[in-house]
């Protein structure tokens, strides 16, 4: 059981107190009589009431106000099942999680800005799909195309360098990945945003490129870095920089920002390359031009919530409460018998 409101848990500890109270005015009630008249007066008046009714009512009177607490506190459990539709695009982010993006020419580091930069884009998104896709040497779809903005941003703050085991960095296995996963059958309503350096250690650019040209895929680069670069720092379990990353010769690798490569993908599929920036101008401009795509209908997968149950609590508080108002603190008078026994 889940409660969407948990805070007014807290009033609870006012039932306590409020048991406490109505137990303490019930021992109290005789005593208070037994000042006014006399003792033997006292057990006559009190003769007709019962202490068992008037505990019952006490009892349903903290029974109400703990339901009403749990009414208030809307609790959730079990699931429903809605169907998701809009007019939109298929969006997939390729995530660059290359260890090179480990590097700090930009702060906090590459991977920390480009994470921000997809989070972003995944805000302004009204009504398109999105998808994520984790790249390194290979790369795979880290979350399938989705209107449930809220899961896929679960899946990107889940990615981190060393998410794909492959070293390196291949563009060409980000392009190839996204086209597998769009609809295979449709050559438009497709969009890939690939957030990455743009150091391409792979090669085969070009044969992926041709394949999403022909599958009508519309690729938009977003740059992280500078072209001056930093090295890579390797860190232990507490943060801190044990060195940095060495090619096979034992040179400290420099990782610099590739924005050549990136505009010419971009341009070879009628998209367009921004370095990211700060003020994330660049997310307006790319999300302004996807949104004169043409769009289609989408439907997302079933999506399922927890469903209010706060009707249950009420009921019972309800039923408490006009039963406590039902029930009555005197007994049920004794049938009298007059007469005398009749002799045979």
């Amino acid at each position: 059981m889940y409660f969407a409101r948990p805070e007014y848990l807290n009033l609870l500890w006012l039932g306590g107190a409020l048991g406490v109270v109505l137990f303490w005015s019930l021992r109290q009630r005789k005593k208070r009589l037994t000042r006014f008249v006399a003792r033997p007066l006292a057990a006559a008046l009190a003769e007709d009431h019962s202490r068992a009714r008037a505990s019952l009512r006490a009892l349903l009177v903290l029974l109400f106000f703990v339901f009403g607490v749990l009414t208030l506190s809307r609790p959730q459990w079990g699931t429903r099942v809605e169907t998701v539709r809009r007019k939109g695009v298929d969006i997939f982010v390729a995530l660059d999680t290359s260890y090179s993006m480990d590097a700090e020419d930009v702060a906090p580091s590459r991977l920390a800005q480009a994470k921000s930069e997809a989070r972003a884009l995944i805000s302004r998104l009204r009504g398109d799909r999105v998808g994520l896709i984790a790249f390194a040497g290979n790369a795979f779809v880290l979350c399938p195309l989705t209107l449930d903005y809220g899961a896929a941003s679960l899946f990107l703050d889940a990615a981190d360098t060393g998410s794909v085991p492959d070293p390196g960095t291949s563009l060409a296995a980000a392009i190839r990945t996204a086209n597998s996963a769009f609809v295979a059958k449709e050559r438009k309503f497709k969009v890939l945003i690939l957030i990455t350096d743009g150091e391409d250690l792979e090669g085969q650019v070009e044969e992926a490129l041709a394949k999403a040209k022909e599958a009508g895929i519309v690729i938009y680069g977003i740059g992280i870095g500078t072209p001056e670069g930093r090295p890579i720092p390797i860190r232990d379990e507490k943060g801190g920089i044990i060195e940095y990353r060495k090619d096979p010769k034992g040179q400290v690798v420099v990782s610099s920002l590739d924005e050549r490569s990136l505009a010419y993908i971009a341009m070879q599929t009628g998209g367009r390359y921004f370095r990211a920036t700060t003020s994330e101008d660049e997310l307006d401009e790319i999300y302004s031009e996807v949104s004169q795509l043409e769009k289609k209908e989408l439907e997302s997968r079933l999506v399922q919530n927890l469903e209010d149950r706060f009707q249950y609590p009420l009921g019972a508080a309800i039923l408490c409460l006009v039963a406590e108002g039902f029930i009555g603190e005197r007994r049920r008078p004794r049938p009298h018998w007059h007469g005398r026994f009749l002799a045979r």
